[in-house]
């Protein structure tokens, strides 16, 4: 990692992920494979933050601990990539399980509970979905009815312009998130 960490994929620790690297390497994988409207991609990082977003317009209540779950959510893409959900299936349960162990990692570093309550992890998986569909529409070229098959019709949604962003600034934005998460959770543990 540009961090100087040596992440090791099949047994990562929790002791070598640093948020740097991870909002770095976020903001540079972009969703759809870059294929997007606009001067610039929509990136992973861009793509976490909207659904962070997205929890907390749903759950305003939410403890830090599962906000900072929906931002890094999709956190272990910042070494293996974004891949699309039926690459994944094809890939099988050796990919699952090498992105589930990344992400139980991730977790830990950051005091996010491994094993989120059920209602917590739909919560997220609702606003990942959403974030697609939004992401569809309004980047990827996608009409409403096409989006709304594979999709389906998100409810309850704010109304927001998605765009991409500079690399450099979907990290910062990600990194400066997290850490407004990080301070609230030290302040409640002091």
């Amino acid at each position: 990692m540009l961090s100087g960490r040596r992440l090791d994929l099949l047994d990562p620790s929790p002791l070598d992920i640093e948020l740097d690297d991870i909002a770095h390497g976020l903001a540079r994988v972009m969703r759809w494979n870059g294929q997007t409207k606009g001067a610039q991609g929509f990136s992973v990082a861009q793509h976490s933050l909207l659904v962070e977003r997205l929890c907390v317009h749903w759950r305003p209540g939410w403890p830090d601990a599962y906000r900072l779950a929906a931002l890094l959510h999709d956190a272990p893409e910042y070494v293996i990539g974004d891949l699309i959900s039926p690459f994944k299936a094809a890939i099988g349960a050796d990919y699952k399980q090498l992105e589930a162990r990344l992400l139980a990692a991730i977790y830990m570093r950051f005091s996010v509970p491994v094993q989120l309550p059920a209602q917590i992890e739909s919560t997220i998986k609702r606003a990942d979905i959403a974030a697609a569909y939004l992401e569809a529409i309004q980047l990827a070229g996608f009409d409403e009815d096409e989006a709304r098959k594979i999709f389906g019709k998100p409810r309850d949604l704010p109304r927001l312009v998605l765009r991409g962003l500079p690399p450099d600034d979907a990290a910062a934005r990600l990194r400066d998130q997290v850490n407004k998460y990080l301070r609230r959770l030290a302040k409640a543990r002091a």
